[in-house]
């Protein structure tokens, strides 16, 4: 059993770091392992933000060594940044194992991040224009204390808390997930998808990476290869409900777009609220009441049933 949620404004900016925080610590209960944060914030032109992991947080109990194998493989990042021609225009650590730089590149920014990540203990979270991608190990109210989420403005994100069934309690299989070749888009999911093995190889023939054995990667690499080859987000999660198996409640975020998609049996809960300038989503009402105390209207999405919302 996990938890998802999801929020955007239409036309304006908020405290969506702090908003996503109160709604998933209200969804604690459904996966207390870790949890995940994708936060759009305002784009820069030009600039890139990208957030990276070096090692693993369990990594850290493993001896003094450690901390000069993060020092080495942080080096080695850098040095393929500045190879690749990339600019750090500024560099911040919330941990030892997680950084965020924010970069310039003129060139291709796939083959950069490719090469990177042949750096062992290496992976990129999350690069794009103005999204943020955060996972670690704790509940909503740990992470965001570590990585001072409180603190973001941004007009949309969506989250997750997991509870580890199929896979190790680690950074890497924590959701939101990312995937190359767009560089803005991230998802959460719960659910399972049952023609995984058939569809990753699928992806990977076209040439697409995977970071973990998780099934939800899948629906972010699936995702991203649609946005990139021109199809829309709406027309990629009616697709998915077609082409992908299994039981599944999915939410996708792009720079400036959330979207929904449940399956053909709806068997995994959502709740949603929509007003003229919010729209909010979870896995149980209570997320939502933990932003929208007063007397609210909600529903829950059909078998089926697609919503694309613009920020």
């Amino acid at each position: 059993m996990c938890g998802i949620a999801g929020l955007i404004h239409r036309g304006k900016s908020s405290s969506v770091g702090s908003e996503m925080t109160a709604m998933l610590q209200a969804l604690k209960h459904r996966g207390p392992d870790s949890t995940g944060y994708a936060v759009y914030g305002e784009p820069t032109e030009g600039e890139l933000i990208m957030r990276l992991k070096v090692a693993e947080a369990e990594d850290m109990d493993r001896g003094r060594g450690i901390h000069k194998v993060i020092e080495d493989r942080i080096e080695e990042v850098e040095r393929i940044l500045e190879e690749h021609g990339a600019k750090i225009k500024s560099k911040e650590a919330p941990r030892e194992y997680s950084l965020r730089y924010v970069i310039t590149h003129p060139d291709d920014t796939g083959e950069m991040a490719a090469h990177m990540e042949e750096t062992e203990g290496v992976e990129i979270l999350s690069m794009g224009n103005g999204l943020e991608l955060i996972k670690d190990l704790g509940d909503a109210k740990v992470v965001s204390e570590a990585y001072g989420l409180n603190d973001f403005q941004g007009t949309h994100g969506i989250g997750h808390t997991r509870m580890a069934t199929e896979s190790d309690v680690d950074i890497k299989s924590a959701h939101p997930y990312w995937a190359f070749p767009y560089n803005d888009v991230s998802v959460v999911h719960n659910g399972q998808i049952t023609n995984y093995w058939i569809m990753r190889r699928e992806m990977e023939r076209k040439g697409h990476r995977f970071m973990s054995n998780c099934d939800s990667e899948l629906l972010a690499v699936y995702t991203a290869h649609n946005l990139a080859n021109g199809i829309s987000l709406e027309e990629s999660l009616r697709k998915s409900i077609d082409e992908i198996d299994g039981v599944f409640t999915y939410l996708v975020a792009t720079k400036d777009q959330l979207g929904m998609a449940k399956d053909t049996m709806a068997a995994k809960p959502l709740v949603l609220y929509e007003s003229d300038d919010l729209i909010a989503m979870a896995s149980e009402e209570v997320a939502i009441r933990a932003i929208l105390p007063q007397e609210i209207d909600t529903y829950d999405p059909y078998d089926e049933e697609v919503r694309v919302w613009q920020a």
